[in-house]
């Protein structure tokens, strides 16, 4: 099992997000410690309301992965994640495809639905298009980093004998689909390379509006499914499968219950578990660092 570092999220309007450090210095030393993914979210114009009631500030992904991709030489480069139907197919294969030329090789396009209706109408996209709109971006992707001539009509556009240069390092660039959702589950088991699910209580479920799973068991019932769905689409490659691990212990403190938390990570990785997020609240680049040495020497070593 792999372990990537979420950016530290930087919550309100008032706080700086790169109080925990600029993100290109820690993703270096993310790489130094021996993890094996960097990621970052993406909010491009979130509601002023969530943003001052918790959200969490965002960089363009794309940009700030290619800075990293530039001063790193390992390390995964993954948004976690971006908002496909917020995107034209073919500026968001192109964003990813510089990433992954400038990396040579190391972008990973982490892709979900979306969920925040300000920002859908700020952006002008109609909400209830999204995922019509998400598996559209899905079948035009792999068109325009094959770098031949292709005709594809979208909702919305209509492109005729087009092309895209250079080609992506990667043929294709993996994909990971976010959330619970059964169109999420189909699109990881058919199209895509990866699935993002997310846990959570009941309750989070409910106001999401989505597939409850909270327990190991549930994740590895879920991860069986989409490995079966893919089996029956044809599929004979090998899925990634990313959860994200959110105990308060841990993100305060890697070292406390180191025990509890290597037999929790057993878990995940028995449920099929290929990926597991890690992040903190960290608020300076010392601490940061800190958190990712402790990280470093209580489970890679």
């Amino acid at each position: 099992m792999k372990f990537l570092f979420h950016f530290p999220e930087t919550s309100g309007l008032d706080a700086d997000m790169f109080e925990p450090g600029h993100p290109v210095e820690v993703a270096r030393h993310a790489e130094q410690v021996g993890l094996d993914g960097i990621g970052l979210t993406e909010h491009p114009v979130p509601s002023a309301r969530w943003l001052a009631s918790g959200g969490h500030q965002s960089l363009d992904p794309f940009v700030a992965l290619g800075a990293i991709g530039a001063a790193t030489s390992r390390i995964r480069l993954v948004t976690n994640l971006s908002v496909a139907p917020y995107y034209n197919p073919f500026k968001l294969a192109k964003a990813a495809a510089t990433v992954d030329l400038m990396s040579n090789g190391r972008m990973t396009l982490g892709l979900g639905a979306g969920y925040m209706k300000s920002e859908f109408h700020a952006l002008g996209v109609e909400f209830d298009e999204r995922n019509a709109l998400f598996d559209e971006v899905l079948a035009a992707l792999p068109l325009h980093w094959s770098g031949e001539p292709f005709d594809f009509e979208g909702r919305h556009f209509n492109a005729r004998g087009v092309i895209a240069r250079p080609r992506p390092v990667q043929q294709p660039i993996p994909i990971w689909i976010g959330g619970n959702s059964k169109a999420a589950m189909r699109r990881a088991a058919t199209v895509a390379q990866g699935w993002m699910p997310m846990l959570g209580p009941a309750e989070l479920a409910a106001t999401a509006r989505t597939r409850h799973i909270e327990t190991t068991d549930q994740l590895a019932e879920a991860i069986g499914e989409v490995k079966q769905a893919a089996l029956d689409a044809g599929r004979t490659d090998t899925l990634d499968f990313m959860v994200s691990y959110t105990d308060a212990s841990f993100v305060a403190d890697v070292a406390v219950e180191a025990q509890r938390h290597r037999e929790a990570f057993e878990a995940y990785e028995k449920a099929g578990i290929t990926w597991l997020v890690v992040t903190t609240f960290t608020r300076n680049l010392n601490d940061t660092k800190r958190w990712l040495d402790s990280f470093g020497e209580t489970y890679l070593r």
